[in-house]
């Protein structure tokens, strides 16, 4: 499996703007999140990239992009029809190729040398089938993540056999169908914002949008019936998401590039001296 696009939606009406916000990256230079997204992948190995936007938002979009603008195609969702629909809305640009799926709002940072996206794709080309990015997740944060539920298969690997998906669960149902043996009490594996996936998802949400048309159109079913028809893994990547959109989010993944990067031991000092007037 040679994976050389990447898809990556940014189309929600609500998070439309996420993606465009500035930060400083790892060697202190400011940049959309976009391009820190974008440039993650890029590092990996990725070559085209498919980013979904709302009508308009192209320009803005493009101006995002830094030095990747081209090698960027813009795709328009023509309406807010669901994250499936999103993903569904990039079809043509894949063609028949496996590729990655990230989110646009959604920032990640490796406890190693080697980005997450670089970790999703080793795997997902050493095993050859589709993967996707998960972390262990308080169950206090289960309703804002699709999660999965499986078991470990990669013996001293975090890697994981896929036997259910559920989007946004309650701690009550996922400790009903989504229990991963081995993990610990009160945690589950939820969704990381990175995958790695064959084009039969296309068919699979196809599938789905001609069951409901008058519904959204999820991702995660489609996933729960990849899973059923297919081997499909879970990948415990070493890093850390970070979802922008959620309260405070944009400072904590700021934060985290930024001790993460080179100027890590002057933000250490600023928040030490921050937290010193605190105590004041």
């Amino acid at each position: 499996m040679k994976i050389r696009k990447a898809l990556v939606t940014a189309a929600n009406p609500r998070q439309r703007t996420l993606p465009l916000q500035t930060l400083m990256d790892q060697q202190g230079e400011p940049k959309s999140a976009l391009q820190v997204v974008l440039e993650e992948a890029a590092g990996a190995g990725i070559e085209e990239f498919g980013v979904i936007v709302c009508p308009g938002d192209e320009a803005a979009y493009a101006e995002a992009c830094g030095a990747l603008r081209s090698r960027v195609r813009f795709v328009a969702q023509p309406a807010p029809r669901g994250y499936g629909h999103a993903v569904l809305c990039g079809r043509e640009f894949i063609g028949g190729e496996p590729f990655l799926h990230l989110v646009g709002d959604h920032l990640h940072v490796a406890h190693g040398k080697t980005s997450c996206a670089r970790q999703l794709l080793a795997i997902a080309e050493a095993e050859n089938t589709s993967v996707s990015a998960v972390q262990p997740t308080r169950e206090s944060h289960l309703t804002s993540y699709g999660a999965i539920g499986g078991r470990l298969v990669g013996g001293e690997r975090p890697l994981y056999q896929i036997e259910a998906v559920l989007e946004k669960p309650t701690p009550t149902v996922a400790e009903q169908q989504l229990i991963v043996p081995g993990l610990r009490a009160g945690f589950y594996l939820c969704f990381f914002g990175l995958h790695v996936l064959g084009a039969e998802i296309f068919t699979l949400l196809e599938q789905h949008q001609a069951a409901a048309p008058d519904q959204p159109l999820g991702l995660s079913p489609a996933l729960h019936t990849l899973a059923s028809r297919q081997r499909y893994l879970a990948f415990a990547v070493a890093g850390r998401r970070y979802d922008i959109g959620a309260p405070y989010g944009l400072l904590l993944a700021q934060l985290a590039l930024s001790l993460a990067g080179r100027d890590r031991d002057q933000v250490l000092t600023q928040l030490v001296e921050l937290l010193a007037l605190r105590r004041e």
